[in-house]
């Protein structure tokens, strides 16, 4: 491999003309992006103390995001990627816990900080939208004659990025990615989704989530091709920005095409230049859907944030597999046992028939040793790497073809809109509301792709639902951010127990919202607005199910 290190992969480009990055007031060429990055890595190696060299960056999809990931490859910095989502003490607790020497951000990142104490002083803030920061930065801007360069110590072992993910553990995590794998993905990812010097990559998800830094950020640096940037994805203007920028491939998680769907179509929707795309959980019906209306080919792929390359795409494979194992060492074990599940017997529908036998976890025996671990964190570190395995998190099963095939995640996370959001947050949240007794939270199968979030709670007799005034309360918590407020709400005055006291979650989500128990729904976007279901809502959720080709997920 030529370039060993993303700081390798920075410096290639320089002198290179071509465009490198895009937004809609922007053009710069690749030489602008590495003369921007160095000057970042000058500042921070100017503000460098003691300690780990971590850079929180809490910003949308700016310029200056992909400025800092620069700065931090040439300096041997460590970029620590915020989610603006998060709220409250749990946003305090995750920065916190990573150990940032200084903190990049601009206003509305202020505004979401206030009050909290995330362990850096605010004279170690870079606010980017502010007068003093451009005179700070103007004073490391190279000098004309000058050749950008990278410290030396830097090394592919060199800690690239901290990025937050969750388990079963239920605490933060942050998963350790070197500049040296991050390089080799970028590499890997550029030929595995033929993305090119010509192409242009339309960059619609948030630059804290792997998927934008493994699948789009480094695969368009290896290859020197455009980055196109906007602030944060939007389903109205998706359209217009591909045209805008001339974009020929993106990356999506499946409910970002459902929202883009379920836009009105339009003759001219094929009119655009997109050509293929790399995402996660969108359906094979909506992949259809979006090759037929926009021409553009959704290439679906497994991965994660502690590691990629488990499983390989196999051309020519059933709707809905993930694909084929990468290496003998992959395979789907029962938890406990540590034994290989046999295959999954599908009936007409696709849906498995013996779940019980040979849904499991997603292991991989030999790969403990290429798992880079969590930062500061022995507990989750153990629950990854047990036996000398890797263990996923994830469950899965596989047919007798050997095609494996994604079935939800271990544990209290819940996979939405392409995050995993924690249960025992909103369940945390509910309990603080006077009426409710208890509360247990859990995913449940969204009818196009991946999870909602569902609440049972208890309330006492003679409360009613309405008594609760649940938008309201909800929307006073600081720290629940917007993927962790329930979908469905069912209501009850006895919910089902253990003989201990404890909630018999498990129960409760296989009946989801199809138990006799009142259950409230919000279908739409913005304040939560909860509407009771009634049999006839169910009927028809579950006629979206099967029209959706995830009827199988109804058990």
């Amino acid at each position: 491999m030529p370039h060993e290190t993303i700081a390798d992969l920075l410096l290639a480009r320089v002198g290179d003309r071509r465009p490198g990055l895009l937004t809609r007031e922007q053009n710069l060429t690749w030489d602008e992006v590495v003369t921007q990055s160095a000057a970042r890595a000058a500042l921070a190696r100017s503000l460098r103390t003691e300690g780990p060299f971590h850079i929180g960056v809490l910003l949308e999809n700016v310029p200056e995001y992909v400025f800092w990931l620069g700065g931090a490859a040439l300096s041997g910095a460590t970029v620590v990627g915020i989610n603006p989502t998060r709220r409250g003490a749990y946003l305090e607790q995750e920065v916190r816990h990573t150990d940032c020497q200084l903190l990049v951000t601009d206003r509305a990142g202020l505004r979401l900080l206030d009050g909290l104490d995330i362990g850096v002083a605010p004279d170690r803030f870079l606010v980017v939208d502010e007068p003093d920061y451009t005179a700070l930065l103007a004073a490391h801007a190279r000098a004309p004659e000058g050749v950008p360069a990278r410290d030396p110590a830097v090394t592919p072992d060199t800690r690239m990025l901290l990025l937050f993910t969750s388990g079963t553990t239920g605490a933060s995590k942050a998963a350790i990615c070197s500049q040296g794998r991050l390089a080799a993905l970028g590499h890997a990812n550029a030929a595995k989704y033929r993305v090119g010097r010509d192409d242009v990559c339309y960059c619609p998800m948030p630059l804290f989530h792997g998927n934008a830094l493994m699948a789009l950020w480094a695969p368009a640096l290896a290859a020197g091709a455009t980055l196109a940037l906007v602030p944060k994805f939007s389903a109205s203007g998706f359209l217009a920005d591909v045209r805008f920028f001339g974009a020929t491939f993106f990356t999506y998680v499946g409910k970002a095409i459902v929202y883009v769907l379920a836009q009105p179509e339009e003759e001219t929707d094929g009119d655009n230049p997109l050509t293929h795309a790399f995402g996660t959980e969108a359906s094979p019906e909506d992949s259809a859907e979006f090759l037929r209306r926009f021409g553009c080919r959704l290439i679906e792929g497994y991965g994660s944030s502690e590691g990629g390359g488990l499983l390989k795409r196999a051309s020519g494979g059933p709707a809905g597999t993930l694909g084929v194992p990468a290496r003998a060492s992959v395979r789907i074990v029962h938890p406990t046992t540590r034994e290989t599940c046999p295959p999954a017997r599908l009936d007409e529908h696709g849906r498995v028939t013996n779940p019980e036998a040979a849904i499991g976890e997603i292991v991989d025996t030999e790969g403990a040793a290429s798992f880079e671990g969590y930062y500061n964190n022995d507990a989750a570190n153990a629950e990854r790497v047990r036996h000398g395995w890797y263990w996923t998190g994830d469950l899965g099963y596989v047919d007798e073809s050997g095609y494996f095939y994604f079935a939800g995640r271990s544990g209290d996370w819940i996979r939405v809109d392409g995050e995993n959001t924690s249960a025992l947050l909103t369940e945390r949240v509910l309990r603080r509301h006077p009426l409710i007794v208890t509360a247990g939270v859990f995913g449940v199968p969204d009818p196009r792709s991946g999870d909602q979030v569902m609440a049972a709670v208890e309330i006492p007799e003679g409360t009613r639902f309405e008594d609760l005034r649940l938008p309201d309360f909800l929307a006073a918590q600081e720290d629940l951010g917007p993927k962790g407020v329930p979908r469905f709400v069912r209501v009850s005055h006895a919910l089902p127990a253990t003989g201990s006291g404890k909630l018999r979650k498990k129960e409760m989500q296989l009946e989801g919202w199809r138990t006799e128990d009142a259950v409230h729904r919000w279908a739409g976007r913005g304040r939560p607005d909860y509407a009771p279901m009634s049999e006839g809502d169910k009927a028809a959720l579950r006629e979206e199910f099967l029209a959706g080709g995830r009827g199988r997920f109804l058990g």
